[in-house]
């Protein structure tokens, strides 16, 4: 992240994404598939690394390296075509879609926003607990469902709406987005219009 000063000089904090390009490998219908979608590769892979059933998949295109599926109603698209950085433009509304950093086995405290304990009157070793999780009662002396407790953190699939694309630059294939965008460094993030 980083931030750039608008023409009426007010701040915005920005992500800066890399933007490859991305290539048609595969278009489903309703009539051979069931269903209507586009999928969409990116990235480049050894020929070594692709199985005998990818070489196929992948006949008279480069190795694509990851290999993703969007529903779509109808397409103009076809096997082969490139999805350039120029769908976008400053300005558009966009959705971006990614993978979270992994936080790994966290308490209470972090994962939920508990206060854990009082710190004075005798309390030892108590201030991070989480306390009463409800014993006895209506769940018959048992962990209720759902019940918020210490756990793994982190590495979920984050979906944020309405990014704004703030700034293009076709040279370096950078885009400038408004705001944060879930995952570490070098994450793959899907920018959907």
């Amino acid at each position: 992240m980083t931030q750039i000063f608008g023409e009426d000089g007010k701040v915005t904090p920005v992500t800066v994404l890399t933007v490859s390009t991305a290539t048609v490998s595969q278009i489903k219908t309703k009539e051979k598939d069931g269903y209507t979608a586009v999928q969409i590769g990116t990235g480049v892979r050894r020929e070594k690394n692709l199985s005998k059933a990818q070489k196929g998949h992948l006949k008279d295109l480069e190795n694509l390296a990851v290999l993703k599926e969007f529903r779509v109603d109808d397409s103009a698209l076809n096997r082969g075509d490139k999805i350039e950085m120029d769908t976008f433009a400053v300005g558009d509304n966009i959705t971006v879609s990614a993978i979270s950093k992994g936080k790994g086995f966290q308490g209470v405290v972090k994962r939920h926003g508990f206060h854990g304990g009082p710190r004075s009157h005798g309390q030892k070793h108590s201030e991070r607990e989480p306390g009463s999780i409800g014993g006895g009662g209506r769940d018959g002396g048992r962990v209720a469902k759902g019940m918020r407790m210490a756990g793994r953190m982190g590495s979920d699939r984050i979906t944020v709406k309405n990014l704004k694309v703030v700034g293009i630059d076709k040279e370096t294939n950078q885009m400038l987005v408004s705001g944060a965008v879930p995952g570490r460094r070098g994450t793959l993030v899907e920018i959907r219009g």
